[in-house]
């Protein structure tokens, strides 16, 4: 699968988890850290561990491990690092705190409204 495949497959298998405020950043452009920050919020550190479990476990299926996974014992901040593809995780509240949007503001976003149910 190729970085943008992936990216998909995590936003949709985020969003079957009833994940938050999903966001792609594309970061090919302006760092050498991978192509693709995806980053969602959970209500809970059991649904944000929940999420992770359910990406591991799909994407696992498809032939894709992490290179590393990072934070799930305290589950505020949850990292997978699929090399190319970047997944943050975020209890809500730890979501506001440390803003990755906005440090990372010059990254585009990719449209993934095809991808998410609408509330």
């Amino acid at each position: 699968m190729t970085a943008l495949e992936i990216s998909r497959e995590v936003v949709k298998l985020l969003d079957s988890k009833k994940a938050a405020d999903i966001k792609v950043l594309e970061i090919k452009d302006i760092s050498s850290l991978g192509d693709y920050f995806v980053v969602a919020s959970g209500s809970s550190t059991t649904q944000v561990k929940a999420m992770a479990d359910e990406l591991e476990f799909q994407l696992k299926e498809k032939g894709v491990t992490p290179k590393r996974v990072e934070g799930y014992q305290s589950a505020a901040w949850i990292v997978l690092d699929y090399y190319d593809v970047i997944i943050h995780l975020f209890y809500e509240q730890t979501r506001q705190f440390y803003s990755l949007e906005r440090l990372w503001s010059d990254a585009p976003l990719l449209d993934i409204s095809d991808l998410t149910h609408s509330d």
